[in-house]
């Protein structure tokens, strides 16, 4: 048997999803639940600290507890990379996800610096290089109406964008294309790449950052960006608020049978 709280959250919750609480309108108080016969104080709000950990609510002092928007703001999976956006556009991949959602955008939505690092373990096995080695990190926080959704940090190895662009201690966008440009400049054109995928919790400086409410979690992406010839030229690593995103891809189904009986 659900303990009380579970079960008034999980009325709520109906509510909210039915729209019978609007995206920004204010829960009752909790003593007004009480009074309802709602449950204990500690009842309510245990069950306002579950919607507020599932993203369905937030709370701060003088605002009470608020019914979130809807994450709306689509995230493409293979289409924000199309090359016809960067190389023969200037539409960088986190404008395409505006672009498909229907979002309004301007480059001052995303914010730049690049450093020489060292690099920590897991950029190093990704570029194939020793940790400690140097690297170039261009660092990105990419916002929407002034509000932070998520920062992405892609790493070089120095031989692949020295005397390029990218290289610019000033923040600011690497100019028209944005990275995978420079890079096709340099004559290192992306042919495919690999994205891993996982929810964690936020670091205190990620909910610092990122503006999160209390209990969000985040969805970490590793991205390695390949040549034809296998040579890894770029590996990013993207912290992407879980609520304010919503994940898209589409892709041919493999047939790997098929290719087989060909090959004999």
């Amino acid at each position: 048997m659900a303990p009380k709280w579970r079960d008034l959250a999980d009325k709520l919750a109906e509510r909210i999803r039915s729209g019978e609480y609007a995206p920004d309108q204010q829960l009752p108080h909790i003593r007004d639940l009480v009074a309802r016969g709602e449950g204990s104080k500690s009842t309510v709000h245990a069950a306002y600290k579950a919607l507020e950990a599932e993203g369905l609510v937030t709370s701060s002092r003088g605002h009470g507890t608020v019914v979130r928007p809807p994450a709306a703001l689509k995230r493409l999976g293979i289409d924000r990379y199309d090359k016809a956006k960067w190389r023969d556009g200037d539409e960088v991949a986190f404008i395409a996800d505006r672009v498909a959602s229907g979002r309004p955008h301007n480059r001052g939505d995303q914010t730049q610096t690049v450093n020489r690092v060292e690099a920590t373990t897991t950029v190093a096995v990704a570029l194939g290089l020793r940790p400690g080695s140097d690297v170039y990190a261009r660092a990105r926080l990419v916002k929407e109406n002034g509000r932070p959704t998520h920062t992405m940090t892609s790493y070089y190895r120095p031989e692949h964008v020295e005397g390029t662009r990218l290289v610019d201690p000033a923040p600011g966008p690497a100019g028209r294309g944005g990275g995978f440009r420079v890079l096709y400049d340099a004559g290192y054109e992306i042919d495919h790449m690999r994205e891993d995928l996982f929810a964690r919790s936020a670091t205190p400086e990620e909910v610092k950052l990122l503006q999160l409410p209390s209990g969000e979690a985040v969805v970490e992406l590793h991205r390695t960006t390949f040549t034809a010839d296998g040579t890894v030229v770029e590996f990013a690593i993207g912290v992407h608020a879980a609520s304010r995103f919503r994940w898209t891809y589409e892709f041919a189904v493999p047939d790997s049978a098929r290719r087989k009986d060909g090959a004999t």
